[in-house]
């Protein structure tokens, strides 16, 4: 299975791949206040920095990690991206960050430093290539345009921005799964074995990146779904340095398609159900319309508890770019991680879960349209709905930020047109 080049869960996740073969040594290493810049200098420009592109990681757990990253650019299987841009003469910038879990905000001022320093490094006046994976895709926008707001020097000096399955108009985090995590950390977070799993789960979903990106968000048990006021405040320092960079071609691309079909997943089914020593009857579905019973929750020997959610989209089967996983065990998603958390804190699980669902609606891939809207999220995409200049929409609906040939020459083809 191609691994993806943003592993969401993270290596903490039971079950997931604990190690990378590690990546080439680079040439060069940018300390910056927040992260780590890792260069890659194409081989055809004799080790100077010349055509550089920025390419930034995404929202997980912890730091990044560059042998995860350069395992999912370079060596998943379907395209070795790095390779391709070295082949067209530019120069690879691997962008890391110390806390993925921080404001977009935050690790967009790391993005500015380095942005700043490869202008600075730069040979000659070739302009920079800038965006991300993910979230990614989110701090460079962000950076970008907040640049071209000041005033002082240097500029981004860049000419083409891009981004890979970002959610730019908001991520799906299923309900069901917010609201199962929390109430398992509420339960057993101080068991000793499995209390920090799932104090970091919780935590995760509970981060600050998290709330910028999720379109609906629950703190705990209990609380309406909607936008979380970190998510309203980025809204409002995006809104405020213009939305997007206005200098640069903005590119794009979904890891779902673009015609409207959806991964078939059925809304308002059983994604995952358990029983055992600690879980009694406690089940989860996938998002349906109208006033729905998403979650039913019970610890043995108390009372069960019912999560209810109303007027969200059929979001789960949406097309789009998927929750994944990578482990031994196979991909195991989004409602996949419930069930593996599930199983560990004593629990027999029904076989027949449904385990991923759709993560960024590819209308939010590529900018074009509300995820709040049901008829936007099946409709075909066409070059007018999208606030991008230019997009592409994979063939087929797969994991999230996985790099395939399709996207990855799309991309490097727009960049060798713009020069």
């Amino acid at each position: 299975m191609s691994a993806p080049v943003v592993d969401v869960w993270g290596p903490v996740a039971p079950g997931a791949r604990s190690s990378y073969p590690p990546a080439p040594e680079p040439h060069d290493e940018w300390p910056l206040a927040g992260g780590t810049a890792w260069v890659y200098y194409s081989p055809l420009n004799r080790r100077q920095l010349i055509r550089p592109v920025i390419l930034s990681d995404g929202f997980s757990s912890g730091s990044s990690n560059l042998d995860q990253l350069w395992h999912g650019l370079e060596e998943s299987g379907d395209y070795r991206f790095i390779s391709e841009l070295h082949a067209a003469g530019r120069d690879v910038i691997i962008l890391g960050y110390h806390d993925r879990t921080a404001s977009i905000t935050a690790n967009a001022d790391t993005a500015i430093e380095c942005i700043r320093r490869a202008v600075a490094e730069r040979a000659g006046r070739a302009k920079l290539v800038v965006g991300g994976f993910s979230m990614g895709g989110l701090v460079t926008r962000y950076a970008l345009a907040k640049m071209e707001q000041d005033p002082e020097p240097p500029g981004h000096e860049t000419s083409v921005y891009l981004s890979y399955d970002t959610p730019h108009n908001g991520a799906w985090f299923p309900i069901a799964l917010q609201a199962f995590t929390h109430f398992a950390t509420d339960k057993w977070g101080d068991a000793p074995a499995v209390g920090p799993v799932l104090r970091q789960f919780s935590g995760l979903l509970n981060s600050t990146a998290a709330k910028q990106m999720a379109r609906w968000h629950i703190e705990k048990v209990g609380d309406t779904p909607e936008q979380a006021p970190e998510r309203v405040a980025f809204l409002r320092a995006l809104d405020e340095v213009g939305g997007w960079p206005r200098t640069v071609r903005t590119i794009g691309v979904a890891n779902g398609v673009g015609t409207g079909a959806g991964n078939g997943v059925k809304a308002g089914a059983t994604a995952v159900r358990c029983d055992g020593d600690t879980l009694h009857d406690t089940w989860l579905k996938t998002q349906a319309q109208g006033e729905q019973v998403v979650a039913r929750l019970q610890k043995a020997g108390e009372e069960p508890v019912s999560v209810r959610t109303n007027g969200l989209p059929e979001i789960d089967g949406a097309p789009g770019g998927l929750f994944t996983m990578p482990s031994p065990a196979g991909d195991t998603g989004s409602f996949g991680l419930a069930a593996l958390l599930m199983a560990l804190i004593g629990n027999e699980v029904d076989q027949d879960a449904i385990t991923t669902s759709c993560f960024i609606p590819s209308i939010s891939a590529v900018a074009a349209g509300d995820i709040k809207d049901p008829k936007a999220l099946y409709r075909p995409i066409t070059p007018d709905h999208s606030a991008l200049d230019a997009f592409a929409c994979a063939s087929r609906n797969e994991g999230h930020t996985t790099m395939t040939e399709e996207l990855g020459t799309w991309i490097v083809n727009e960049i060798v047109a713009a020069g």
